[in-house]
């Protein structure tokens, strides 16, 4: 089908509600690993653990690296009235972006005052104008440290499919711990890289004791995976800008690895995204870069040979994104064995390894 023609409603489904994981699978790694051969079409049933042995020797996996702050936070207007919000970036000259919902209409010059789950006050943030996609664009107190403050005030940044009662309940109920992957190193990502959530230290464990190969990229996610597709023509969808950084060593890595044959093994649509976006007729590309890339059918990958992601929601640009690796009708064959199977879907669902 030509790009042209494709068309938002070409990738959806329908999903019960109950098979939404509201919690990740415990251990991590117990979670279940479907394999599709995209070649072949053929499907496979395996636990998450299972998948060193999955994999050839010689892989190169790659991670992403990024680090999900508590980037939810809860602010109060100066009559008292709450306000949610999600800390999206840190822009130039100190101001920070952010995502701002609550009870009447907010302008600009207005202060609203970020609280803590005591409900104290802890910083006063005034609104210095609007941003882009209905975002915000507040000043914070002169050298505020933005991570640090969020460390202390903020909640994890759950995709509104995951419910949790009351404020301080996704912090009891371990989702700052649950929500970040165990290789998380650098701050900056305000939704977690999913298909990471899996991995255990026997995982990593095993990875290492079959010779495979591991590097990792960045790619801080951001708030616009949670976003639906508003508009029917996927050559009409313009994707959110996210910052992918890949180092010299890691670049050197990848382009040995495809000289020589081997796969290529992402560990996430993240993943692909920022290898893709640095990928050239000469190979990966180091450094750091904004991508806004839209990965859609029918995209000729050049960095990435198989695929370890999650089951992803219907009408999203991730759900596009595999559909263009695997093929739509592989993908379309394989959620509806996943549903007839039982798998979980989402960020704490189940995972899939597309090989």
């Amino acid at each position: 089908m030509p790009d042209a023609d494709l068309k938002i409603s070409d990738f959806d489904y329908d999903l019960p509600p109950e098979r939404i994981a509201q919690s990740p699978a415990r251990p991590r790694d117990s979670s279940r690993l479907m394999v599709l051969d995209r070649q072949a079409g053929a499907l496979a049933h395996h636990r998450f653990y299972e998948l060193p042995d999955l994999l050839r020797a010689d892989d190169l996996v790659v991670v992403n690296d990024t680090r999900v702050i508590p980037a939810a936070f809860t602010a109060r207007r100066a009559g008292g009235a709450r306000i949610e919000g999600i800390f999206l970036r840190v822009l130039e000259g100190g101001l920070w972006e952010v995502l701002l919902q609550g009870r009447g209409r907010l302008r600009e010059g207005q202060a609203v005052a970020l609280v803590d789950a005591a409900g104290a006050e802890r910083a006063t943030l005034q609104l210095a104008g609007r941003g882009e996609g209905g975002s915000w664009h507040v000043r914070p107190p002169a050298e505020t440290d933005a991570v640090r403050l969020l460390g202390e005030v903020g909640r994890p940044p759950l995709p509104p499919y995951i419910r949790r009662k009351g404020d301080a309940a996704a912090l009891a109920s371990g989702d700052r711990e649950d929500y970040q992957t165990i290789y998380a190193r650098r701050d900056g990502a305000v939704a977690a890289p999913t298909a990471g959530l899996h991995f255990t230290p026997r995982v990593l464990e095993g990875l290492a004791a079959r010779g495979i190969e591991r590097v990792a990229v960045t790619l801080h996610v951001g708030v616009g995976t949670f976003q639906p597709v508003r508009v029917e023509r996927l050559s009409d969808h313009r994707m959110h800008e996210e910052f992918a950084d890949i180092s010299a060593e890691v670049a050197a890595a990848i382009n040995r690895a495809r000289a020589e044959g081997r796969r290529i093994v992402a560990v996430g649509t993240t993943t692909v995204r920022a290898l893709e976006s640095a990928a050239g007729e000469g190979g990966v590309q180091a450094g750091g870069r904004w991508t806004d890339i839209f990965i859609r059918p029918p995209h000729r990958f050049r960095a990435v040979d198989t695929l370890v992601t999650n089951f992803h929601l219907p009408r999203s640009t991730l759900l596009v994104l595999v559909s263009a690796f695997a093929g739509r009708e592989r993908i379309v064959t394989a959620y509806a064995e996943a549903m007839r199977a039982g798998y979980r879907f989402y960020s704490y669902g189940d995972a899939m390894l597309i090989v």
